[in-house]
C-alpha cells in the first residue's frame, strides 16, 4: 500500500511539473541595442528578475494562467504586458523599450553598459534626464568609447574632440569659447557636484564614463561658473551584470600603463553592486627632466534597498609623483632657437600630489511623479613642491640689458593643502495642467572651500648683494651687487651674480642643485594664503512642454561669503549676492530637427585666493557675464547620428589678467569688458553600426572691447584673447570590418587643427597654427583586443599654449602607444 501511495504521489508531482510554463524575452531600445538592468516582476507572484547585458530575461516554473509583466528602469517608460501561459509552453517576448523624457532621475546614478560614441541624455543641463536635443543650450561630450579608441589617458587629449575647447597650458587649464577655466580656481563638476583639482596635472580619464561641457554660463543651476562653459566629469557606475577588463599599454617615452575595470553584483538579489577602476602609470616625457607616476583607485558601490531608492558611494584617489614643467624658453622672438624638449628644471626637483574625491548620494522616488536627491562631495588636495623655474625674464648684464641665451631662474619650495565640501539637495516634481506638461526642480546648494593655515612657501630669486641677501637688479647702483665672469662666444663679460644659477639655453644646464645654498624669502603666495569662502544657493527651474514647444525657466539666488583675513585676528565676512536668471526654448520643426534659443546671466566672485593676496593689487569687483545663444539640434540615420550647430554671443566684465610685471608676478589688472561671438558644429554617432565618427568645428571671435580707465591698457582693445584660436576643429572616425576575411580588424583615422593664437595680453608674441594627423589599428579576437595608436604622424612641431616666449608649452612629437586588453 505504501509503495502504491508513493507511486501516485510521484506521478502527481510529475504531472504538476509538466503542466508548468515559462516566459522568456529580450528588451531592446529604439536603436536596436540591448537594455540592461531593467527590473521585471510578474505582478502578484513575488517573482522578479533583471535583464542581463544582452537584454535577456526569463521566468521559469509558472503555473498556467494569465500574468501581468511589469518592467521599470531609469530612462524608459514603464513596461506593461499581459501574458497568457499555457501548460508546458514557453512564451517568447520581444520588447522595444520607449525613452521616458519624464524620467525623474536627476543625477548620474546608473551604470552605462553602452558602447557608442553617441550619448542621448544630459543631467548637467537641467538636473533631469532630458534628451540633449531638448536642452536649449549647446552641450559637447566625449564618451569612454572615444577615449578608449584614441588611447586617451589625460583630459587635455580628450577635449581636443570638443568644439570651442582649447588647451591654455600643459596643466588642467583650458579655454572654452575664449574664456579661461582651470582646475585650480574655476568651477568644475564631478557627477554634477562642485569640485576642484590640483592645477598642475590634468585629471586622468580611465575611471570616467564621459566628459561633457555645457557651453555658456550654467549659473542658474550651479552658481558662479565660467561664462565660456562648465566641465562635468561623469564617473563609471556599477552594473548589474558582471564585467571585468584589464589593459596594458606601452610605447613612446618609456610609457608603462596598467588599467583595470571590474563591475557586477555583490549578492544574488543584485541589490548591492560594485565597480572598481584601478590605474598605474609610469612614464617619461618628450620633455627633458619630466616624468609622471600615477596610482589611481576608484571604487564605487550602489545599494538598491527598493526599486524606488538608490544609494551610491564613490571614491576617486590619485597619487602623483612628478616634476613641475613650467614650459620651454627660447631666445628672443625665435620660437625655433631651442628644442621643444628644453626644460629649466634641476635634477632633484619634485612635485608630489594627492587628490581624493568622496561622494555619497541618495535618490528616492516618492511617487511616479515626485523624487528627492541629496548628494555630498568632499574634495581634498595636498601638494609638496620643489622647483627650479623661469623668473619670467632673461638674465641681465651690468647695464640691465637682457642676455637672450640666459634665462633668469627662481626656486619655489611649497607645501599646501586645500579642501572643498559641496552638499546638494533638490526635489523633482512632474505634473500636467491641461495640454501643458511640467517638470519642476527646486533645490539648495552649500559649498565651502578652504586653504587652512599651515601651508607655506619659500622663494629664492634675484641677484646677490655684497652686503648679504638678494634683490632685483638695479642698473643705477651696480656697486651694491656681486659680479662674476660669464663667457659667451669666447668673450668674457662681468655680469651680476644670481641667487639661483641662470639657465643657459645653449648649454642646457640641467644639473643637481643644492637648495640649501640659496637665500630665501617667505612669500605671501596665492597658493598658500589661508582662504575660506562659503556659498549658499537656492534655485527653482520649470520645464514646460506644449506639444512641439518646450520652455525652460530658471532662477537662482546666491549668497557668497568670503572670509577676509582668514585665520587672523581681523577676520571679517565679505558678503555678495547675485540673482541669476535663465530662459530658453526648444521647438520641434520635425521629428529629427529641433531649433532652440537661450539667454542666461552669470556671476563669478573673484578668486578668493587672489583677493586675499596682498600682492595682487586687489580687492577687485566681481565678474559678471551674459550669454545669448541659438541653434539647431538634429538626429539622422534612425537616431544613430546627431548634428548640432550653435551661434552665440558672450559678454563679460571685470576679468582679471596678469599684469606681466617682472618684479611683481602676482600683480593683476582688471579689464573692463570682453566679448566672444562665434559658431560651433558637432557631429557625433554611427554612420553604420560598425562605422563611428565624431567631428567638430568652431569659429570664435573673442576680444577685449573695453580695457578700463588706465591709458596704458588701451592697446589691449580689440585684441584676440589669450590662447583663444579663431578657428579650430577635429575629426575622428573608426571603421570595423565585418567580412569573414577581415572580421575583428578595425582602423581609426583623425586629426585636429588650431589657428594662430596670442600669448597673454601681448600682441607681439603669437603661436603659429598647426594641423595634426593621428591613426590607429585594432584587432579583436575572442576576448582579446590589440590596439596601436599613432599620434602626430607628420611629426609636426607645434605649441598647445603658453604665457610668453619664456613659458611655452609644446606638443608631443610623433609617438605611438600599443595596448592589449582582455575582457571577461
Amino acid at each position: 500500500m505504501r509503495i502504491i501511495y508513493l507511486l501516485i504521489l510521484s506521478l502527481f508531482c510529475s504531472l504538476a511539473y509538466a503542466q508548468t510554463g515559462q516566459i522568456k524575452g529580450n528588451i531592446k531600445n529604439a536603436a536596436d541595442q540591448p537594455v540592461e538592468a531593467i527590473n521585471l516582476i510578474l505582478k502578484g507572484t513575488g517573482k522578479g528578475t533583471l535583464t542581463d547585458a544582452e537584454g535577456n530575461f526569463e521566468f521559469n516554473a509558472l503555473a498556467p494562467g494569465h500574468y501581468q509583466l511589469v518592467g521599470t528602469g531609469l530612462g524608459i517608460r514603464r513596461i506593461d504586458r499581459n501574458v497568457h501561459v499555457k501548460a508546458d509552453e514557453t512564451v517568447n517576448l520581444e520588447i522595444v523599450s520607449e525613452e521616458n523624457v519624464q524620467e525623474l532621475q536627476t543625477v548620474e546614478i546608473i551604470g552605462n553598459g553602452g558602447t557608442s560614441y553617441k550619448n542621448d541624455l544630459s543631467f548637467i543641463a537641467s538636473k533631469t534626464a532630458t534628451p540633449i536635443k531638448d536642452v536649449p543650450q549647446a552641450i559637447s561630450y566625449i564618451t569612454k568609447e572615444v577615449m578608449r579608441d584614441q588611447g586617451v589617458f589625460l583630459m587635455g587629449d580628450a577635449v581636443k574632440n570638443m568644439s570651442g575647447v582649447n588647451q591654455f597650458t600643459f596643466y588642467d587649464d583650458l579655454t572654452i569659447r575664449g574664456f579661461r577655466m582651470n582646475g585650480g580656481s574655476t568651477t568644475q563638476l564631478v557627477n554634477g557636484l562642485r569640485t576642484f583639482s590640483g592645477f598642475w596635472k590634468q585629471p586622468p580619464v580611465n575611471y570616467l564614463e564621459r566628459v561633457e561641457v555645457i557651453k555658456g554660463a550654467a549659473s542658474a543651476l550651479y552658481g558662479n561658473t565660467s561664462p565660456g562653459g562648465t566641465i562635468n566629469r561623469v564617473t563609471k557606475k556599477p552594473l548589474a551584470t558582471p564585467r571585468k577588463s584589464l589593459s596594458f599599454t606601452t610605447g613612446s617615452f618609456n610609457t608603462l600603463r596598467t588599467l583595470a575595470d571590474f563591475t557586477g553584483p555583490m549578492n544574488e538579489s543584485k541589490t548591492l553592486l560594485y565597480r572598481l577602476n584601478l590605474g598605474y602609470v609610469n612614464a617619461q616625457n618628450f620633455r627633458n627632466m619630466q616624468f609622471d607616476k600615477n596610482i589611481i583607485v576608484a571604487p564605487s558601490v550602489s545599494f538598491l534597498p527598493t526599486n524606488k531608492t538608490r544609494i551610491n558611494f564613490d571614491l576617486v584617489f590619485n597619487r602623483s609623483n612628478s616634476r613641475l614643467d613650467r614650459g620651454q624658453s627660447v631666445k628672443g622672438n625665435d620660437l625655433y632657437s631651442s628644442s621643444i624638449r628644453t626644460s629649466l628644471n634641476a635634477v632633484n626637483d619634485y612635485l608630489n600630489e594627492e587628490t581624493y574625491l568622496i561622494t555619497t548620494s541618495l535618490n528616492h522616488q516618492f511617487t511616479e511623479n515626485t523624487s528627492f536627491n541629496v548628494a555630498y562631495l568632499r574634495t581634498g588636495y595636498s601638494e609638496d613642491l620643489l622647483e627650479h623655474r623661469s623668473s619670467n625674464v632673461n638674465a641681465v648684464d651690468s647695464a640691465g640689458k637682457p642676455i637672450e641665451n640666459l634665462v633668469a631662474r627662481q626656486v619655489f619650495v611649497r607645501k599646501t593643502k586645500s579642501f572643498m565640501d559641496n552638499v546638494s539637495l533638490f526635489f523633482n516634481h512632474n505634473f500636467n495642467t491641461g495640454i501643458v506638461e511640467h517638470k519642476m526642480v527646486a533645490g539648495y546648494d552649500f559649498i565651502q572651500s578652504s586653504t587652512p593655515k599651515g601651508s607655506g612657501q619659500q622663494t629664492a630669486n634675484g641677484y646677490l648683494l655684497k652686503a648679504g641677501g638678494a634683490a632685483a637688479y638695479n642698473a643705477k647702483t651696480p656697486e651694491k651687487y656681486v659680479f662674476y665672469n660669464y663667457v659667451e662666444n669666447g668673450v668674457t663679460y662681468s655680469i651680476p651674480k644670481p641667487n639661483i644659477s641662470h639657465y643657459d639655453i645653449t648649454l642646457q644646464n640641467n644639473n643637481m642643485e643644492d637648495p640649501s645654498k640659496y637665500i630665501y624669502n617667505v612669500t605671501a603666495n596665492s597658493a598658500t594664503t589661508p582662504v575660506l569662502y562659503k556659498l549658499h544657493g537656492l534655485y527653482l527651474q520649470e520645464q514646460l512642454k506644449i506639444k512641439k514647444l518646450q520652455i525652460l525657466l530658471g532662477l537662482r539666488y546666491d549668497t557668497y561669503i568670503d572670509k577676509k583675513g582668514y585665520t587672523t585676528n581681523n577676520e571679517q565676512n565679505i558678503t555678495q549676492h547675485a540673482l541669476l536668471p535663465r530662459i530658453g526654448a526648444v521647438y520641434s520643426l520635425t521629428n529629427n530637427i529641433n531649433v532652440y534659443g537661450t539667454y542666461t546671466k552669470g556671476y563669478n566672485p573673484q578668486d578668493p585666493i587672489v583677493q586675499s593676496n596682498p600682492l595682487s593689487g586687489g580687492p577687485f569687483d566681481p565678474i559678471r557675464s551674459s550669454l545669448s545663444e541659438a541653434g539647431l539640434k538634429t538626429e539622422w540615420l534612425d537616431g544613430r547620428l546627431t548634428a548640432n550647430v550653435s551661434v552665440y554671443k558672450i559678454t563679460q566684465t571685470n576679468t582679471l589678467y596678469s599684469a606681466n610685471a617682472a618684479d611683481r608676478p602676482d600683480l593683476m589688472i582688471q579689464v573692463g569688458k570682453e566679448a566672444a561671438k562665434g559658431v560651433e558644429l558637432d557631429v557625433t554617432g554611427n554612420i553604420l553600426p560598425n562605422w563611428n565618427v565624431i567631428a567638430t568645428y568652431s569659429y570664435n571671435d573673442a576680444k577685449i572691447t573695453d580695457a578700463g580707465s588706465r591709458a596704458a591698457d588701451q592697446v589691449l582693445v580689440n585684441l584676440q584673447k589669450p590662447n583663444a584660436p579663431k578657428n579650430q576643429g577635429s575629426i575622428w572616425t573608426k571603421y570595423t570590418f565585418v567580412s569573414n576575411f577581415l572580421n575583428g580588424f578595425g582602423v581609426g583615422l583623425g586629426g585636429n587643427f588650431v589657428t594662430e593664437r596670442n600669448l597673454s595680453l601681448n600682441n607681439t608674441q603669437t603661436l603659429p597654427a598647426y594641423t595634426l594627423l593621428n591613426g590607429a589599428v585594432y584587432y579583436k579576437i575572442d576576448k582579446f583586443q590589440f590596439q596601436v595608436n599613432l599620434n602626430n604622424l607628420g611629426n609636426k612641431t607645434y605649441w598647445v599654449g603658453g604665457y610668453d616666449y619664456l613659458r611655452l608649452f609644446p606638443g608631443a612629437p610623433r609617438n605611438f602607444m600599443a595596448t592589449i586588453s582582455y575582457t571577461f
